[in-house]
Parts: C-alpha cells; sequence; structure tokens
C-alpha cells in the first residue's frame, strides 16, 4: 500500500535525510585511511631514531646533552593518555543520545590536550637552552617526533572544537559521525604518544 503522501513523501529530501546510513560511513573509512597514514609516518620517523641512534655509537644522546628529564614526559603522558577516558565516555554518551554527557566528555579531552601542550611548550624552552634542532642528529629527531606529535594534538583539539560546535543544534547521524571520526583520530594520537615516551625519554637509559 502507498503511503499517505504517496511516492514524493517517501522520496522528499527530508525522508531521505531521516534515514541512517547502512555500514560504515564514507567519513569513518576515510578517518581510518588517514590514521593509517600517519601511524606509518610515525613509525619511519621512530624507526629512523633507533637506525640512526645504533649507528652513531655507545654514548647517546651525543655530545653534551644529557639524558631526556622523565619527570615532565610523565606529567604531559599522565595528562594526555587519560584524556582517552572523557572521550570513551562521550562516545558512550552518544550512543544514548545524551547530549550533555558528549559536550562535556568532548570538553574535557580537549582542555586535557591543550594542558598537555602548555607543558610541552615549557619543556621546549627549557630545552632549546642545551640544543636546538640544527645541533646534531638527536636534536633534529627530537624536535621533529614530538614536534610532529604536539601538531597533531593540537590538530585534534581543534577538531574537537569543532565537534562541540556542530553539536549545539543537537545530535543526529552526520553530528554522531563527526564526533565518533574526531574520536578515532584522538585515540590515535594518546598511542602515538606512548611510543614516543618509550622511544625518546626511556629508550636512552636502557
Amino acid at each position: 500500500m502507498t503511503p499517505p503522501g504517496g511516492i514524493a513523501t517517501t522520496t522528499s529530501p527530508e525522508a531521505l535525510s531521516a534515514e541512517l546510513p547502512v555500514g560504515r560511513s564514507t567519513g569513518w573509512w576515510g578517518m581510518v585511511l588517514f590514521v593509517t597514514t600517519e601511524a606509518t609516518l610515525f613509525a619511519c620517523l621512530l624507526g629512523s631514531y633507533f637506525y640512526l641512534r645504533f649507528q652513531y655509537g655507545p654514548q647517546w644522546p651525543p655530545g653534551d646533552i644529557p639524558d631526556p628529564a622523565l619527570l615532565r614526559p610523565l606529567v604531559m603522558t599522565a595528562v594526555l593518555v587519560p584524556s582517552s577516558l572523557p572521550m570513551l565516555w562521550a562516545e558512550r554518551g552518544l550512543r544514548r543520545g545524551q547530549l550533555w554527557r558528549v559536550r562535556a566528555g568532548l570538553t574535557a579531552s580537549m582542555l586535557l590536550g591543550l594542558t598537555f601542550l602548555a607543558l610541552q611548550a615549557t619543556e621546549y624552552a627549557e630545552l632549546l637552552t642545551e640544543f636546538t634542532l640544527t645541533t646534531n642528529a638527536y636534536g633534529s629527531l627530537f624536535y621533529v617526533i614530538t614536534g610532529f606529535h604536539g601538531l597533531h594534538v593540537l590538530i585534534g583539539a581543534t577538531m574537537i572544537a569543532w565537534a562541540l560546535t556542530t553539536t549545539r543544534g543537537g545530535l543526529d547521524a552526520r553530528r554522531d559521525d563527526r564526533v565518533r571520526n574526531v574520536a578515532i583520530y584522538w585515540h590515535f594520537v594518546d598511542i602515538v604518544w606512548l611510543g614516543i615516551l618509550f622511544t625518546i625519554y626511556l629508550s636512552p637509559r636502557l
């Protein structure tokens, strides 16, 4: 039986936009592909670090550069890695249609990410008095790897701010997809930091 209003009603833009997408969205696949590409870049950077370290000789960091201090990086880890928890909380709120929970979780993750960047800035201000990007291979690797990751944290915080802006009007299939994509990226950024923590800060002491 034809529904009231006929075929025109069921094929109207309003009706079609209300349909939930089947399977994974294009945006989801795009984010997964992007994260995979970025993971490959980080793997190359960390692999280059170990290659040059073992090529350089037994003294690493070279020259008069001391072993990297651990206190601040550990505090940075304690700030950034747990930021995935409010993001997971927001994702659960998304499945339950709780807009307040989504926005609160996103905000908490963004603030923790910005705190991480502030701590990284203080670290750079201190270390730049000891060595720079052009001092030697170690200096280049240190600032490129940590700076590249810091850029990703900044991008992630920007994406969260964008998601917060778009969810002001409520939740729907499209806004839900945006939040999920931001969550994928944020979890990736947190995981990569653990690899950097081991490579840059812990491995010279092993």
